[in-house]
């Protein structure tokens, strides 16, 4: 996320709202994580940062179908994992702040820090979202920026997004999961996708 990078944008002007934005585990392999979250830290918004599980959500699918694990009990080691990557973040950038409530999220904006969400206390009692792979940190962000008030949800990413393609069309690639599309589409949330090649 560069001075350079351009970015796509469904919805409203959202220049002064409080943003939701998914930073993809996947960052840290290809070592473009620590500057995007020194950009992030950067920003004169409020920020909630959700982070992505990257290989530690792999391990999950990976001990699934080695142990032969239930959709719901991977879906909550995945959430678990997504915590795991989060700890990764702030270790990296120390100024942001652990959140785990709507509450405590808009507590660390009132005293103008970046929250970094840790997703399960939330989730647990949420019966909108399933409990199988059809919902990742993808879905889980624009589930958030709803809860917060249908605000702008950006996700960042390792791979380039054809500007013309709609939430709809990235699901069926397999770029963003269905549960992100269904959020966006339901709730009309601004939404953008950005990645590292899109910079023209």
């Amino acid at each position: 996320m560069t001075p350079r990078t351009r970015v796509r944008s469904r919805g409203s002007d959202t220049v002064k709202r409080p943003l939701v934005l998914k930073i993809g585990g996947s960052l840290a392999e290809t070592g473009r994580l620590e500057g995007c979250l020194a950009a992030v830290a950067a920003l004169r918004r409020p920020v909630v940062i959700v982070p992505g599980g990257g290989q530690f959500a792999d391990a999950v699918r990976e001990r699934q179908q080695r142990e032969e694990l239930s959709d719901r009990e991977a879906h909550f080691l995945a959430i678990a994992a997504m915590h795991q990557m989060a700890e990764a973040f702030l270790a990296l950038q120390p100024g942001p702040v652990r959140a785990a409530t709507l509450s405590q999220i808009r507590d660390a904006w009132r005293r103008k820090r970046v929250a970094v969400w840790l997703p399960l206390r939330l989730l647990r009692r949420d019966d909108t979202i399933p409990k199988d792979w059809s919902v990742t940190s993808d879905g889980l962000a624009a589930r958030l920026a709803e809860r917060l008030g249908r605000l702008p949800v950006v996700l960042v990413k390792s791979v380039a997004v054809p500007r013309s393609e709609t939430a709809a069309s990235l699901a069926a690639r397999g770029v963003v999961d269905p549960t992100f599309a269904a959020i966006v589409r339901r709730s009309g949330l601004p939404w953008r996708v950005t990645g590292p090649r899109l910079e023209h």
